[in-house]
């Protein structure tokens, strides 16, 4: 048994030489230490042998298991330190390279197209005003001259967080807001996110709305058209035609919804306009005398327009967007267009 034992361990050494990684490693302990290695099995034969020589051959069997063990050691500690600055190798910083540019991104076609039509606004002299998305009936409707038998106020088109409190369907309600704190002259545009009970190819229950407000003395409908009328021709381009639609919105009176010449045909007829020529953009009117009574403005000193787009709808006309749900999909192949 003692010569199996000595055997057994110049095995174990020799199998050593030439082991490359800790997998490698600890196969060999496994076959000569493990619960069925050879030393293990050499021991279970200690009972066979005569009472008298088992503790020579228990020390010589601990003596074997501690040689094998310490070169087991000795060579797990050299591969690791091996391994370890092979790791350090790789990672290495070298701060002679040259750096590398992070990607940048770019803006989502909403955002872009708010920004341009602002910009548009901006130059004609109106102020960004915003917000709170959770609005008041009152800001939403009541000030708003919207009755309270009024189709919109019903749960089949309004969000309704509470009683008395729904998600805005409009940013009109800032309109409101800066009248009740701003003495005219007012021009403003009040861009943001809006919600309504609806969803289609051209509708979603979210989307981001433009409205603009403009009060002095002397306003007219002549003014609104103007200024419309520029808006459309710098955004869409000079060629552009418009026509004046009247339309009822109850906040405003007179009231007209905006078509333009379509921009995929030029008019011609398309399944973009559905063969009209035409394509619906926004909805404006001159500012009611009811809502000037709840801002507290004097409805004979002075008179204002309003106008509200969508700025989804400008975006997928002005690139030919089939369905608004493509504007919020996030799929960088369609993304990546713009």
């Amino acid at each position: 048994m003692r010569e199996k034992l000595e055997q057994a361990r110049e095995q174990a050494l020799q199998g050593l030489v030439g082991i490359d990684s800790l997998a490698a490693l600890e196969e060999i302990r496994v076959r000569y230490l493990g619960r069925k290695g050879v030393v293990t099995e050499i021991l279970r034969g200690l009972g066979q042998v005569a009472p008298e020589d088992r503790p020579a051959i228990g020390q010589a069997a601990n003596e074997v298991k501690a040689a094998i063990t310490a070169a087991l050691d000795a060579r797990k500690a050299e591969l690791e330190q091996r391994d370890a600055a092979l790791r350090a190798q790789k990672n290495r910083l070298d701060l002679s390279l040259p750096g590398h540019r992070p990607r940048l991104g770019h803006m989502h076609p909403i955002p872009r197209v708010a920004e341009e039509i602002l910009g548009i606004f901006r130059d004609m002299g109106f102020q960004v005003a915003t917000g709170p998305d959770v609005e008041t009936e009152y800001y939403n409707f009541d000030s708003l001259n919207t009755p309270a038998d009024h189709p919109a106020r019903d749960s089949h088109d309004t969000f309704f967080v509470k009683p008395g409190v729904v998600l805005r369907t409009q940013t009109s309600p800032v309109q409101m807001r800066v009248m009740e704190k701003t003495q005219p002259p007012v021009a403003i545009v009040a861009p943001g996110r809006v919600y309504r009970v609806d969803y289609d190819a051209s509708h979603s229950p979210m989307f981001f709305q433009i409205e603009g407000l403009l009060v002095d003395k002397g306003v007219s409908l002549a003014d609104l058209k103007g200024a419309l009328m520029h808006f459309v021709h710098r955004f869409f381009g000079p060629k552009t035609q418009l026509r004046f639609r009247p339309h009822f919105f109850p906040f405003t009176e007179p009231s007209a919804e905006i078509d333009i010449s379509c921009t995929v045909c030029g008019g011609a007829g398309c399944r973009v306009c559905k063969f009209s020529g035409w394509l619906e953009i926004l909805g404006c009117g001159m500012v009611h005398p009811e809502v000037f009574r709840y801002a507290g403005y004097d409805y004979e000193t002075y008179t204002g327009f309003a106008f509200g787009l969508g700025i989804d709808r400008i975006a997928m006309l002005k690139h030919a967007i089939s369905s608004i749900g493509h504007l919020y999909e996030n799929d960088l192949r369609f993304l990546e267009q713009f």
